[in-house]
């Protein structure tokens, strides 16, 4: 799960030389550079191409007046330079939060000076759900039978090797026997005795296959259609499964995180269909809505999480997640669009059944990308 820490390091650092290595504009530097005691420069003129001040920004390049040559300013710039979140965010928090369908309405409509936009807010809300979720513990188990599963193979052989044992002291009993001339039903007995052992060697073989394991990745002839139309890449997942179910659910929750921009466009359809008759609305409303409503959600599932943390029952979390979820959604619906409350309740119900199935549909994504 480093993929989506890397990521964030490689934007810093990206953004970080390009604020370096840009290039110089305007008439150039205005001399004397000096700083007051609280390390913010004392300047009349613009630090960059040294035209003369008249508000918060130069006119001429638009750079910021009045910068801070601080520590703290090191880390507000790494936090604007990746996700461009400034003070907008707390514009932006309390308007997703509390009303979110004007938020999303403003946006759409150009009012965007003030607030983070939707993919900048859904990166940042998923990036900070990664690291709760990192910092509470709530993370796949890994040793879900992983843990044991060698002491069972270490078990199941030396049952195997007193099985095998006692099978040749069988066959040594029954040559003896029969050299003996001894009567078909004891000679049929020790037969039995041997068959009987026999499938318990071969059940504790396939149990150790099970367990073991050649860890072979999928490959495309495993798309063949073969045993009465059973795909080879469906059992082979489920063979992976059976042999490390702790590796496959964390490949599971780490697919989520690297994957979760797929909830965005397998969101889409159902959003467009509930609105396909109305030309007024475009795909580009329905992307902004289903961003932030995905933002939004992920927010919440933090807060719930830490609720947990703090001893609040599996119970009670379920009620709030089950009651203020989907009156977020029907809020922001009824305020993007501007719906009645019955157009916005209906939606609302129709949206809720597809999203069990924009959920499905993401899982077995998820699990299918766990083959490789």
């Amino acid at each position: 799960m480093s993929d989506i820490p890397d990521a964030f390091g490689t934007a810093m650092e990206g953004g970080l030389y390009a604020r370096a290595v840009q290039r110089e504009t305007g008439e150039g530097s205005p001399g004397k550079i000096e700083t007051d005691e609280n390390g913010h420069f004392v300047e009349q003129a613009c630090l960059n191409c040294g035209a003369k001040l008249m508000g918060r920004h130069c006119h001429i390049c638009g750079q910021q007046a009045h910068l801070h040559r601080t520590l703290s300013a090191v880390g507000h710039d790494l936090l604007h330079g990746v996700l461009h979140l400034d003070g907008k965010l707390w514009h932006t928090l309390p308007l997703l939060t509390l009303h979110p369908g004007k938020l999303t309405r403003r946006y759409i409509d150009g009012e965007r000076a003030d607030f983070v936009s939707p993919m900048a807010m859904f990166l940042f809300s998923v990036f900070l759900m990664f690291a709760v979720f990192q910092a509470v513990g709530l993370t796949t188990p890994t040793d879900i039978g992983g843990a044991n599963l060698g002491k069972i193979g270490d078990d199941l052989a030396e049952v195997r090797e007193d099985m095998v044992a006692e099978r040749q002291d069988l066959r040594e009993e029954l040559a003896e026997a029969r050299s003996s001339g001894a009567n078909d039903d004891e000679v049929a007995t020790i037969e039995a005795d041997i068959a009987e052992i026999d499938q318990t060697i071969a059940s504790l073989d396939r149990g150790q296959e099970l367990i073991g394991g050649d860890g072979e990745k999928a490959s495309p002839d495993d798309y063949d259609a073969t045993d009465a139309g059973e795909i080879k890449l469906f059992k082979k997942l489920e063979e992976k499964w059976r042999k490390n179910p702790g590796l496959m659910l964390y490949k599971l929750q780490s697919n989520s995180y690297k994957f979760s921009w797929l909830l965005i466009p397998l969101s889409l359809p159902f959003v467009w269909l509930l609105f396909a008759w109305k030309r007024r609305f475009k795909a580009y409303d329905h992307a902004i809505f289903v961003t932030y409503s995905l933002a939004f959600m992920s927010l919440f599932f933090i807060a719930l999480s830490l609720l947990g943390k703090l001893g609040i029952g599996a119970g009670w979390l379920f009620t709030i997640f089950a009651t203020l979820a989907p009156l977020h959604i029907y809020r922001q619906l009824k305020q993007t669009y501007d719906l009645s409350r019955r157009s916005a309740i209906w939606r609302l119900l129709v949206l809720l059944v597809g999203i069990f199935f924009i959920l499905s549909l993401f899982l077995q994504i998820l699990v299918v990308l766990g083959a490789f």
